[in-house]
């Protein structure tokens, strides 16, 4: 077979959901609400992060990173989807393809980074009150954010890199609706076992064990809220949790099914959906989780409109 390296490849083409014509509209209406949603709501919280000075604290300091991550991750490959469903085309280069993928990887493993420090934050604010001003400081959140950012970025550049070095097999093909690693990967025409064991390793690093770390920090917070003598407050608090946790299983849970199901599994169909999941749909619903639903940033959005109903007044 044909073998090619990736510097005399020019253009990929993307199958999409092209195996369901029918289904296509309806996918790229949802697609696009999705799209939409998520840039009002993070833009929304960022925004009253930034202007709001009683929103000044750790936990929204780690929300706002979660906003900025999920709009980078969205906008890295829904926008060029959404824009070759309305061309036509379905098509992108290979630098586009190359930073599409960076993008994606880094975004999404900076976010399961992230997400295991904002449950060790809540953990710290509910279970140790009193040290909380000391343990979570201003340095410490900085250092954390940025650890987290850096973690994603280096293993990102690290899969891009490796598997950019691997010859094609002539094949331009993409089955799937962006330059997804694993759907790359399967154009590949050597052998991928080093490739795929960087992944998995990669992998296990940034959602399992993250996962195992948000589990524990909401089992101590648990065990602290049965404590609780209010049933109002203990059924509000458990309401909260549920909320995250309901998110974080989302995520992570998708991730995990598409990263680590077996090798001999071949679901590309299946993928692009899930792909959908934890692309599209958990980083809509993280500013309305995490943070929307809280009573701090209701007042704060309606300071913010108040204010701008006054200066156009």
């Amino acid at each position: 077979m044909f073998q090619a390296n990736w510097t005399s490849v020019t253009m990929f083409f993307f199958l999409g959901f092209s195996h369901y014509p029918k289904g296509e509209i309806i996918i790229f209406v949802l697609c696009l609400l999705m799209y939409l949603t998520t840039l009002l709501g993070n833009m929304i919280l960022i925004s009253i992060t930034i202007l709001d000075s009683r929103l000044h604290t750790p936990m929204y300091f780690f929300l706002s990173n979660l906003s900025c991550l999920d709009i980078w991750y969205t906008s890295s490959a829904f926008p060029p989807m959404l824009i070759n469903f309305v061309s036509g085309e379905n098509t992108i280069s290979f630098l586009g393809c190359a930073a599409q993928m960076y993008f994606s990887l880094a975004m999404g493993s900076t976010e399961c980074v992230l997400l295991s420090m904002m449950a060790y934050d809540r953990y710290v604010a509910i279970c140790n009150p009193l040290r909380y001003p000391t343990i979570i400081n201003k340095r410490v959140c900085v250092q954390i954010a940025a650890g987290s950012w850096v973690t994603g970025c280096f293993t990102a550049l690290v899969e891009t890199v490796f598997v950019l070095q691997l010859s094609l097999c002539g094949r331009s093909v993409i089955n799937h609706f962006a330059c997804e690693i694993l759907a790359v990967l399967k154009l590949v025409c050597v052998d991928t076992s080093k490739a795929q064991l960087i992944i998995l390793v990669f992998t296990i690093l940034l959602v399992p064990m993250p996962m195992l770390l948000i589990c524990i920090s909401y089992a101590f917070i648990l065990s602290n809220i049965l404590r609780i003598s209010s049933v109002d407050g203990q059924s509000k608090a458990f309401s909260t949790c549920a909320a995250h946790l309901s998110v974080v299983v989302l995520f992570y849970g998708t991730a995990l099914s598409m990263y680590l199901k077996p090798s001999a599994i071949d679901s590309q169909e299946i993928d692009k959906f899930v792909a959908l999941v934890y692309g599209a749909l958990t980083p809509m619903l993280n500013p309305i989780i995490y943070s929307l639903r809280n009573k701090e940033v209701k007042a704060a959005v309606k300071k913010l409109l108040i204010g701008n109903s006054l200066v156009l007044s």
